[in-house]
């Protein structure tokens, strides 16, 4: 599986509130992307923090046309130039020193009351690029008014999955206590936790681990709702969510109501499990987990919940088995769309390292740059790829032991008598001129 480029991943994460609405109602199209314009982003390769209206309706339609591939970056032919003459450059600039809180729509209407420009035929964009090149743009804020809240539920089992992080209890880990993180995939229409498991960090590692046993377990969701946290926003999440045609949509920031079932449900896991928990046998995230998962197949996902009008989240999600998307042909390759992929320089030994570990990978490889595709749950490298992600080899694991009996190529032997010398040669020339100069 070839890398997705960062800035079409970011691109999609953007589109989440958009692409993942199965129907848009009159004029919500608009209203959600001035919403999204209002917001601020990490952009990848800029520091600037928003988004332009029209950049977000572009790769809206360009998404629904092309699909992944369209969100891909293409260079700009006329990048780091303007069209514009000085004289109408100049001016702008002048604008908007003269007043830095006027907006490009102020600037633009200046100028055409002025007669500078013709009406309509500066466009917002271009004025934008214009600012920016010269540091000057800037945003200006809007007020806002109060957001309208409404309870909903799924239509379905696996149409909705939350996903969330909760902080653990103190277990043993290697060889200490420290912290348990509860990292949890929680389906919206029953109620039920497609997977959870204490793992020892929060990071987007523990997080893809989860969410492989989750889709193992229970399928693949049409949607996972999860917060901005930095390991959300990880480009080996997005990758694997855009891969497996699953809606990776962000809550906005300080707004925990939007995750309320998952609330609950971490609640519940306090008062109900961690309480009961007894530490005396506990000696490691492992014991930890094996009497969760039997206290949610066992008690939790069997009891009535109030929620659900008294059905139990197993019954509730069984009544959706014929709508949750099968893993299908993508079982087989599962695996590999869970891969991760980091740069090593091959030793002189045929050589490479990941975590403390030492891979041999084809000898012509030695002292080249390459990328390892890797297991980062199993610390395994499995094979290895260039720079255009094409297989150029497979990695097994260092046997030192093994190599020392082991055959070695070597090059052939060379036949001094075939060699057909040709050309000047400094020792035969100065050998016929020293003796041709004695007569010799």
């Amino acid at each position: 599986m070839k890398a997705i480029d960062p800035k079409a991943l970011f691109r999609l994460s953007v589109l989440g509130p958009l692409v993942s609405r199965e129907r848009l109602e009159r004029g919500e199209l608009q209203r959600i992307i001035r919403e999204l314009a209002e917001r601020e982003y990490a952009i990848p390769g800029t520091r600037r923090r928003h988004l332009g209206e029209k950049t977000i309706q572009g790769w809206y339609y360009t998404y629904r046309a092309q699909g992944l591939d369209g969100l891909m970056p293409k260079a700009r032919a006329d990048r780091g130039q303007s069209k514009l003459s000085e004289a109408i450059q100049a001016a702008i600039l002048a604008a908007k020193r003269d007043n830095p809180r006027r907006s490009i729509r102020q600037i633009r209407q200046l100028l055409e009351t002025a007669g500078t420009v013709a009406r309509g035929s500066l466009s917002r964009s271009t004025i934008h690029r214009l600012l920016q090149q010269h540091g000057l743009s800037r945003m200006t804020g809007s007020a806002s008014l109060p957001e309208e809240r409404r309870s909903f539920v799924a239509a379905s089992a696996g149409a909705i999955w939350y996903g969330d992080v909760m902080h653990g209890p103190q277990v043993p880990i290697g060889g200490k206590l420290a912290k348990g993180y509860l990292v949890s995939l929680f389906d919206d229409a029953s109620r039920l936790l497609a997977h959870s498991a204490f793992c020892p960090g929060e990071t987007a590692l523990d997080i893809e681990g989860v969410l492989k046993q989750a889709i193992l377990k229970r399928g693949i969701p049409l949607k996972l709702v999860v917060d901005n946290g930095a390991a959300y926003r990880a480009h080996t999440l997005q990758g694997i969510c855009a891969r497996l045609g699953i809606q990776l949509i962000y809550c906005r920031p300080y707004a925990p109501e939007g995750k309320g079932k998952l609330e609950r449900w971490h609640r519940t896991c306090r008062s109900e499990f961690l309480s009961e928990l007894d530490e005396r046998h506990i000696t490691g995230l492992e014991d930890v987990n094996a009497r969760l998962w039997a206290w949610l197949e066992q008690v939790y996902h069997r009891r009535p919940h109030e929620g659900l009008n008294g059905i139990t989240p197993l019954a509730r999600y069984q009544q959706d088995l014929s709508k949750i998307r099968p893993l299908g042909l993508l079982a087989a390759k599962l695996d590999a769309l869970f891969h991760h992929r980091v740069s090593r320089r091959v030793r002189k030994d045929g050589t490479v390292s990941y975590q403390g570990k030492r891979f041999e990978v084809p000898f012509e490889l030695s002292g080249k740059t390459v990328c390892l595709v890797v297991d980062p749950h199993t610390e395994v490298v499995v094979s290895v790829e260039d720079e255009k992600g094409e297989a150029i080899g497979l990695a097994t694991p260092l046997d030192a032991l093994a190599n020392l009996n082991r055959q070695r190529r070597k090059p052939a032997p060379v036949d001094a008598g075939k060699i057909e010398r040709s050309g000047a040669n400094l020792i035969e020339l100065v050998h016929q001129q020293y003796y041709d100069a004695k007569g010799e």
